[in-house]
């Protein structure tokens, strides 16, 4: 179970970088703009914001990191307050912008969190 965690938390980690790389530096491009659904002047429009959205995006993704890597206990607990992160970001995504973030970003960060918990 534990090894099974620590594979998750990395794919959660990934899965953040790969946000950030979106948000950051393909918003106005065919990727982004698949992913938001704007066109051309609304992605160019939006982009500062999603950087923003992606840079912190990336400090979840770091924090998972430095969680896998640092000995325990402390690394337990930043895999925890940081999988926490990602599932309250998840959830205030989901309610206030797009219900899709429920899915991408909220559900795999409470499933994660759940299995590190129980591998604990």
């Amino acid at each position: 179970m534990e090894i099974a965690a620590i594979l998750l938390v990395a794919l959660v980690a990934a899965l953040h970088a790969y946000f950030l790389v979106l948000e950051m530096f393909l918003w106005e491009k065919k990727p982004g703009r698949s992913l938001s659904g704007f066109d051309a002047d609304m992605a160019r429009a939006t982009a500062p914001l999603a950087a923003n959205q992606g840079l912190y995006n990336g400090f979840l993704a770091a924090g998972l990191v430095w969680g896998l890597i640092a000995g325990d206990p402390t690394g337990f607990r930043v895999q925890v307050f940081f999988l926490s992160c990602v599932l309250v970001a998840g959830l205030y995504g989901g309610f206030t912008a797009n219900r899709r973030i429920l899915v991408a970003q909220a559900l795999p960060g409470a499933l994660v969190l759940a299995v590190v918990l129980l591998a604990r």
